[in-house]
């Protein structure tokens, strides 16, 4: 009993370590294919310059810098709203049939696809509040749709605090939100620190919603305010792909994109596990 044990947990080991080698593989695979087409096109004309003649020539400086206000735009609004959706779920609601329905609306907005909210970004955004194709239209759908990651990312990280903690400050006459703020929001900072991860990559790289809200086909300028078109890496990326007359001829500046637009989330990926151990290591001191 004891060998068939042992066999069954080395096949299980071996299977897994075959699964992971895949996934890296995949993803190195993939890696290897746009930098080896985009790496030509890249040089600091490519990325400080407007885009010319119908984006056959020129840089994506204004790609570059929309898809940085949507970043920006989106999880101003989504993580904070996140974060205290799941501290009130976690810390404060009560079972029942609110809570349930709140749960259900959570679990469906997950499993929405990305063009139905950009529709419903296009009529509540764009059309009933008069935001028009915009910056801040594009930013708050996003927001919606990256919102129910932050929130089970955030509820996660708040329930692997061990209650003992919660129980000692509430012992020393500490508040129940200033226990919730000094001590349980710490320890879970490195969780909620994951699901911003996870949610600024998806930002980055939706084209659905933005182009149903406010992403320019071309536009060589910079946006004005919160409520100008902007251009995006996605969606920039989706144009030279599908729609361009001189497909052949943008390759390059296609693979360009898609590798600055990989950069940029690896760059804030990377900031992002940086601030996570910073947290871990300080909560294990």
């Amino acid at each position: 009993m004891f060998s068939n044990a042992k066999l069954n947990e080395k096949i299980a080991f071996a299977l897994l370590k075959v699964a992971t080698g895949l996934v890296v593989a995949f993803v190195l695979v993939i890696l290897y294919y746009i930098i080896y087409n985009g790496y030509s096109a890249i040089n600091l004309e490519f990325i400080t310059d407007m885009p010319r003649n119908r984006m056959t020539e020129g840089g994506i400086y204004p790609a570059i810098m929309g898809t940085t206000y949507l970043i920006i735009g989106s999880m101003a609004v989504a993580l904070p709203l996140g974060i205290l959706s799941a501290i009130y779920l976690t810390e404060y609601a009560q079972p029942g049939r609110t809570t349930w329905a709140i749960e259900m609306a959570i679990n469906n907005l997950a499993g929405t696809p990305s063009v139905v909210f950009g529709l419903f970004g296009l009529a509540m955004f764009v059309k009933y509040l008069g935001f028009g194709p915009s910056i801040i239209s594009a930013s708050l759908t996003l927001a919606l749709l990256i919102l129910p990651v932050i929130i089970r990312a955030s509820q996660e990280a708040l329930l692997t605090v061990p209650k003992e903690y919660r129980e000692a400050s509430l012992a020393l006459g500490v508040t129940k939100w200033e226990t919730i703020r000094r001590v349980v929001l710490p320890a879970a900072i490195p969780g909620m620190v994951t699901g911003a991860i996870l949610s600024i990559g998806r930002v980055a790289g939706e084209t659905a919603p933005i182009l149903l809200t406010g992403a320019a086909y071309f536009l060589p300028r910079l946006p004005d305010s919160v409520y100008s078109q902007f251009m995006a890496l996605p969606y920039h990326l989706y144009v030279l792909a599908t729609s361009g007359t001189n497909i052949a001829q943008t390759r390059p500046i296609q693979y360009g994109t898609a590798l600055i637009l990989l950069t940029i989330v690896l760059c804030v990926n990377l900031v992002a596990v940086s601030v996570r151990s910073h947290y871990r290591s300080k909560m294990r001191r």
